[in-house]
């Protein structure tokens, strides 16, 4: 388009911009805190199962194998109950469903601590109860991720969402790089403490922090903009004017959801790059330990450094992103760039320095792309379909947590070398940036035309 025929935007049209971004500046500040907070709570819930596996296979007499079912079994209950637990929040509200979600995963996030006592009152193996009790925790955790995902959608137009979601997505790395550090120190200075060992110190400590933001979503959050009694009249109006245009031509009914061809290749995406991701997640500390380190707080001070590299990266990447309107690109080169990270970081397994600066790069990869890709569902569905569709997208990818976790322990079974399955990992990236370059222009908005 011809510039010198474009009207330039009068003082109006420059106040009404201005209005409307005071108003989501105003919805940020109000929401995305506890939200952040929210996550990290709950990442921290679920992946400290990776530090307590340290010490846990001893006391407990699991094998590597019973470990990686267990860590990953957690993904079965979190997938079939995925979608119930959206359209559920989407019927019932998010305010009470995402406490109630973070209340019953802290008490059985707790209750892992107890395994052997818990398998002995009924009758158990402990090893069978360590499966029931991570099944069960996929149970009550499902539909907090998606359940988010949704309730930004129900504020936020397309456009505005990669700021917001990078800045939620922010909570992942932070709470594994406070959380591995914290991990390490409560398993070392709470060791035998009233007779208990560390790992189950820390499983109990680390839960206390989800009561907590179960309580405060409760008082602080609002279902939706019409119940935000921090919002004026105007504000609301302009909100949800936003919304309608935002919505027009998306699907909106279950149908639709898993009829659309569109929405399975963001499944396959996700389930391809999550792979990748959960993989590093669950096994990056015992990467490390493999490379000589052996005390837990030392193992959890260098875990913190490719998540604290990742947060800037991530950061970065989507500001750039919301700045330029480009999506596609945003997404796919930090696919590539996480697994040839995944590969070298296994490459140079046997040099600490070397291992962990790879491992910053594929981490910084691999969490770039989240934010980019979370605002695509929303490009395609809305309503009762965004409901369903965001659940059923996050239900069937968040099955590369069984992957990505027994794939490294496959790999270490049949060779000896944890690293070995990393190679198998970064494979899995590589194949999500290329499916990221088939998303077809439609989904992308005006700015990939």
């Amino acid at each position: 388009m011809d510039t010198l025929s474009s009207p330039l935007p009068t003082q109006s049209d420059t106040a009404i911009i201005s209005a409307e971004d005071r108003t989501y500046r105003k919805v940020i500040l109000r929401i995305l805190p506890v939200l952040l907070l929210c996550y990290m709570a709950a990442y921290l819930d679920r992946v400290n199962i990776g530090f307590a596996k340290l010490d846990m296979l001893n006391d407990l007499q699991f094998s590597n194998t019973v470990y990686a079912l267990g860590a990953s079994i957690f993904f079965w209950g979190y997938f079939l109950f995925e979608v119930p637990s959206n359209l559920l929040m989407h019927r019932f509200g998010a305010r009470f469903w995402i406490a109630r979600i973070m209340w019953s995963w802290a008490l059985v996030s707790v209750a892992v601590a107890f395994t052997v006592p818990l398998a002995k009152f009924f009758h158990l193996e402990s090893s069978t109860m360590f499966y029931v009790l991570r099944f069960l925790l996929g149970i009550c955790e499902a539909g907090f991720f998606p359940g988010v995902i949704l309730y930004l959608n129900y504020w936020f137009p397309t456009h505005r969402q990669s700021r917001v979601m990078s800045g939620f997505l922010m909570a992942m790395p932070i709470s594994l790089t406070l959380g591995g550090v914290l991990s390490g120190w409560l398993m070392n200075s709470m060791q035998g403490v009233h007779g208990m060992a560390g790992w189950q110190w820390m499983l109990i400590i680390e839960g206390i922090p989800s009561l907590i933001m179960g309580a405060v979503v409760l008082c602080c959050l609002a279902d939706n903009i019409d119940s935000a009694k921090w919002l004026s009249a105007s504000e609301k109006t302009m909100l949800k004017a936003n919304l309608q245009t935002d919505n027009t031509g998306k699907a909106s009914s279950l149908r639709d959801v898993f009829l659309n061809p569109r929405v399975w290749l963001l499944v396959l995406i996700l389930l391809t790059f999550n792979t990748g991701f959960y993989g590093l997640a669950f096994w990056m500390p015992s990467i490390i330990k493999s490379a000589g380190i052996s005390n837990s707080l030392h193992i959890g001070l260098l875990t913190a450094i490719p998540y604290t590299v990742a947060v800037i990266a991530m950061t970065l990447n989507a500001r750039h992103s919301n700045r330029t309107g480009e999506r596609r690109m945003h997404a796919a080169i930090p696919a590539f760039i996480g697994g040839v990270g995944l590969i070298l970081s296994a490459y140079f397994a046997a040099n600490l320095t070397l291992s962990v600066l790879f491992l910053s790069v594929a981490a910084s990869g691999i969490l770039s792309l989240m934010p980019i890709f979370w605002t695509l569902p929303g490009t395609v569905l809305s309503g009762v379909a965004a409901a369903a569709g965001i659940g059923m997208i996050n239900a069937i990818g968040n099955l590369s947590g069984f992957t990505g976790s027994m794939i490294t322990a496959v790999a270490e079974n049949l060779t000896g070398n944890i690293n070995n399955g990393t190679y198998v990992l970064a494979v899995c990236l590589l194949v999500s940036g290329g499916l990221i370059l088939t998303i077809p222009k439609s989904m992308l908005g005006k700015s990939a035309e």
